[in-house]
């Protein structure tokens, strides 16, 4: 991993329209990812992971829409890119492995067709036969025997489906692979070679993966760096050393303390209280202070700011930061 910043998000929101109004499902991100890294995302589901990664490549569709924010990548903002000119980028530049390959996959196409269309809309110069090739090179890779690749998505198990749509991200050596919950159909053998593919695919072509996952094993065996997303907005953001050693948000604590382990002394598993906030009427403040442990009451009346506690380690959170004068008298003696 380099220093280098391959995508730069600058207070990035997006809104989706529902029946009681418009709801923030990204409420003004800033996030860089640096080139050969990769960036794991984490947080409950309804947090906005999925929705963050599909704005990325401006793939918001009505009634959704990106309400403000720039998305830097290779020295031009997106946003101000035509239809056209981010129909070259996907695929090409960046790409998506999505979470349920049954929505993404064509029913009454073959998968090889899936594959050598992508290929050959970026490489129109590549033939039907040298992208089926290729195509049969990446099922290899994948553990996918080539004879399937003139079966039908419906002829193949959800694990076989998710390697389809792996292979099609990978089909073109993509400068950023988002991969949104790209391990949810795979058992853990295949998981395991899905996770040796990406440590060699990260060696040979410097891949940059932002990893959107519930698993936080997966982002513990992969990731250099994590975001940590709740309600919308990044809470916390640092090494993964540092985010499972020396964990600053109350939330990023809770998230941690529920996850098994087999060390643990406790009877039973630890739940944090209550469920995330409903986004149409979030709560004022941090948006966590309803389930927060360590609340004052400064954190239901100001949003805290997004600050570096630690080199290279931020969060957003009262604890580390000054609490204004006006509202000190407020805070209960710990």
């Amino acid at each position: 991993m380099s220093d280098e910043i391959l995508m730069r998000i600058e207070d990035l929101s997006v809104q989706y329209k529902t029946r009681m109004g418009w709801t923030s499902a990204v409420d003004g991100v800033s996030l860089d990812i640096r080139r050969g890294e990769v960036l794991g995302l984490v947080g409950e589901s309804g947090c906005g992971k999925s929705t963050l990664g599909k704005a990325l490549l401006r793939m918001i569709l009505p009634p959704g829409r990106i309400t403000s924010g720039r998305i830097w990548f290779q020295g031009r903002d997106l946003m101000t890119l035509s239809e056209a000119e981010m129909s070259r980028i996907r695929g090409r530049n960046i790409s998506m492995i999505f979470q349920d390959p049954m929505t993404s996959l064509n029913p009454i196409q073959r998968v090889v067709d899936h594959l050598v269309e992508t290929i050959r809309t970026h490489e129109p110069n590549t033939s039907v036969q040298e992208a089926r090739e290729r195509a049969a090179q990446l099922f290899d890779r994948l553990g996918i025997s080539s004879k399937r690749l003139e079966d039908y998505p419906h002829q193949l198990s959800g694990g076989m489906r998710q390697r389809v749509m792996i292979a099609i991200a990978l089909s073109l050596n993509a400068d950023l692979l988002i991969a949104d919950e790209a391990t949810t159909s795979l058992d853990v053998v295949v998981e395991a070679q899905f996770m040796d593919l990406l440590h060699e695919l990260r060696r040979e072509f410097n891949l940059t993966i932002l990893l959107i996952t519930h698993n936080i094993g997966l982002v513990a065996e992969l990731a250099e760096r994590v975001a940590v997303m709740y309600a919308g907005r990044i809470t916390e953001l640092g090494s993964a050393r540092a985010i499972f050693k020396d964990t600053l948000h109350p939330y990023t604590q809770g998230l941690l303390r529920a996850v098994p382990n087999i060390r643990l002394q406790e009877d039973e598993l630890y739940k944090m209280e209550g469920s995330p906030p409903d986004l149409i009427n979030p709560p004022p403040g941090c948006r966590f202070h309803p389930r927060c442990p360590r609340a004052m009451p400064v954190c239901s009346t100001l949003q805290p700011g997004f600050q570096m506690v630690r080199p290279d380690h931020w969060a957003a959170c009262w604890l580390y930061e000054e609490i204004p004068a006006e509202l000190q008298q407020e805070v209960a003696a710990p």
